[in-house]
């Protein structure tokens, strides 16, 4: 999976897009990476855009554990994620955005960018 962050000054948010096929690793190393410049840039906000996505490759037991990876890496939990997604990939993210709620994480999934963003800045 190959991704851009972009960083939004103006309101306080970074840009995440992606493209590829999701798997495990790559989702890891996003992650890291999105952890890392939210630390470094004082950002607690993040749009992440996975329409160019091909595929989402990943089980059940992967996406439970994400939460616990997330803390391994050192996402904060005052973050807030939003999700564009195609319909395609409802599924397999709306389970994320549960089992991490459930956790503690602010993460909401969308296939609309506008409403993404009226949620991420509200």
């Amino acid at each position: 999976m190959k991704w851009k962050i972009l960083i939004n000054d103006k309101d306080n948010y970074i840009e995440v897009i992606t493209s590829g096929i999701a798997d495990g690793d790559g989702s890891l190393n996003m992650a890291k990476d999105i952890a890392h410049t939210m630390r470094t840039h004082r950002i607690k906000n993040a749009l992440i855009d996975h329409r160019n996505i091909e595929s989402v490759i990943g089980n059940t037991t992967d996406v439970y554990h994400r939460p616990k990876v997330f803390r391994l890496i050192g996402a904060i939990m005052r973050i807030k994620i939003a999700e564009i997604i195609k319909p395609e990939h409802v599924g397999h993210f709306k389970f994320l955005e549960t089992v991490c709620f459930n956790q503690g994480y602010q993460i909401s999934v969308f296939q609309d960018k506008d409403k993404a963003l009226a949620w991420l800045l509200d």
